[in-house]
């Protein structure tokens, strides 16, 4: 597979009729299939920033007919993902659990056998990084399963497991509630532990310096030993939680860069991505150590704004945010996404709408930072809570019976599988899919688009979500008509090329009309 070809075919730049100003009127009816591209276009090569892809493995690609997704299964459908145009996967928990979801370790250092072996996952990543996608898997640190080892030895009185866990004493409230009003003091005896999520995830107790070196050892040998390039770090704000210091996040930070030195010192260009669900203003705390975190508050607005057809402050809340975050850590980055694998699925939340989905994906692709897609978003797979059900099976083709599909779950969603398949989607032009290509092969295309800032528009008007992005000396106006009505504005006099359209447009001297549901990018002079 030629390395930027998919990126090429999937690539709409509109220079023809939109570059004279003499122009009396010119409409197109439909986006220009002429190239401008070189390979020094191409933004995502060498370079930190690039689309992930989120993957449940239980899930996604079964490669031994046992109906359970596994590594080997990923590993097949890497074409897939490149062709796509991702540069990088996060792995959700591949580590030995007794539930499916994965995030009740018994084993830091192994996987788990419905997936595959240690090898297998050597395996994944080698062939990950021959097609330039990086791997990155998460690493569940608050918390064990019960039935780790640690837990049982605990149990019996076993001092050493003991301090590896969080157990009340006297002082202890045990009638305490976590954030959601949930239990989480557990256990019969006089002495409880803590248990933030539920009976079955007891607590690490991180004031014990034992259960980090545990952890780096666990972080040093995924990272150096098979190779993989980072963690996503489920959980992270809960390392040492609120019932045990006034301080927690600030204690947290100082945990999280004690264990980036160790992840540095085994892989230097590794990143580590923190799940902290929570305000601007707490997430920044934890940017003096971890590399990004995940913007929970964006990915309310995208929904909000396509769900109302209108903007909900998407450029003018992360101009403020973005500032605040680069002046806790210059290099920080940031990770955004829909909706990922806690949460209902896209195509749910927008009721099936396929405008409005591919306007999310439009505005999600078009802004800064690192864009995270959950796997079966880019083909509009359905799925509301509880979480099995926002967790089903990749639909490949039609047949359910195609060996390739997952079936640890029925599904209670998704069933037009003859319109939601992969193979049917990619020979329709008009896809989700292919219109997720698209606007990731324009993403990944421009620098400015890759890394750049975000400085709100001056144009403003119902239905329209606008902003500049800007990186040195380039600037890009991009434009996202959210609405099933054509909207007509009046460009600034330095916008010159439209560098690229999704639908069709008229431009009329400096006034310009958006076609329903569309995508428009100028570059400045």
């Amino acid at each position: 597979m030629k390395k930027f070809a998919l990126s090429i075919i999937a690539l709409f730049l509109v220079l023809t009729g939109c570059q004279s100003q003499k122009s009396t009127e010119k409409e197109k009816s439909s986006p220009s299939t002429e190239m401008v591209w070189s390979k020094d276009q191409s933004a995502a090569e060498n370079t930190k920033h690039r689309v992930y892809y989120e993957i449940f493995v239980r899930a996604f690609a079964d490669s031994n007919g046992d109906g359970i997704g596994d590594l080997n299964g990923v590993t097949k459908q890497l074409d897939y993902l490149k062709e796509l145009g991702v540069g990088g996967i996060w792995l959700m928990p591949i580590n030995p659990s007794p539930s499916y979801h994965g995030y009740d370790v018994t084993d830091y250092m192994n996987v788990n056998k419905d997936y595959g072996t240690l090898e297998d996952m050597k395996n994944l990543v080698s062939e990950a990084h021959k097609r330039d996608i990086k791997v990155v898997m998460d690493l569940v640190m608050n918390h064990t399963s019960k039935e780790h080892p640690w837990f049982q030895k605990a149990l019996i009185g076993d001092p050493k497991y003991r301090d590896y866990y969080v157990w009340s004493d006297e002082t202890t409230n045990t009638n305490a509630v976590g954030d959601w009003n949930q239990k989480i003091w557990h256990g019969t005896s006089d002495q409880k532990y803590e248990a933030i999520f539920w009976d079955g995830m007891p607590d690490l107790n991180y004031k014990n310096p034992a259960v980090m070196t545990e952890m780096k050892n666990a972080g040093q040998f995924w990272l150096s030993d098979i190779g993989i390039d980072g963690f996503r770090l489920d959980a992270a704000k809960y390392l040492i939680s609120s019932h045990q210091s006034a301080t927690n996040h600030e204690d947290n930070a100082k945990l999280w860069s004690e264990f980036k030195q160790a992840t540095q010192q085994a892989k230097p260009d590794s990143i580590l991505i923190g799940e902290i669900w929570d305000s601007a203003s707490i997430v920044g705390k934890y940017l003096t150590a971890l590399d990004s975190g995940f913007d929970f508050d964006l990915s309310t607005k995208i929904l909000s704004s396509v769900k109302g057809e209108n903007d909900a402050g998407i450029a003018s809340s992360l101009e403020r945010t973005r500032g605040y975050f680069q002046t806790v850590s210059p290099t920080y980055m940031d990770s955004i996404f829909i909706t990922n694998h806690d949460m209902n699925r896209v195509m749910s939340e927008l009721n099936g709408d396929v405008n409005h989905a591919k306007m999310a994906a439009s505005l999600l692709l078009t802004l800064p930072g690192n864009p995270f897609l959950y796997y079966g978003e880019e083909i509009g797979l359905e799925g509301k809570k509880p979480d099995e059900h926002i967790r089903e099976p990749m639909i490949w083709t039609p047949s359910e019976e195609d060996a390739i599909h997952s079936k640890w779950v029925n599904h209670l969603y998704s069933k037009n599988r003859d319109e939601v398949a992969v193979s049917v989607q990619e020979n329709e032009k008009d896809s989700l899919l292919n219109h997720y290509k698209t606007m990731i092969a324009v993403r990944n295309s421009h620098p400015t688009l890759m890394d750049g800032e975000i400085k709100a528009s001056a144009i403003r008007t119902k239905g329209l979500v606008s902003f500049e992005r800007v990186k040195d000396d380039s600037r890009l106006l991009v434009l996202h008509n959210v609405s099933k009505d054509k909207l007509t504005i009046t460009l600034p006099e330095d916008m010159k090329d439209v560098y690229f359209s999704s639908e069709s447009y008229v431009k009329k001297g400096k006034e310009l009309t958006l076609s329903p549901y569309s995508t428009i990018i100028f570059e400045a002079k």
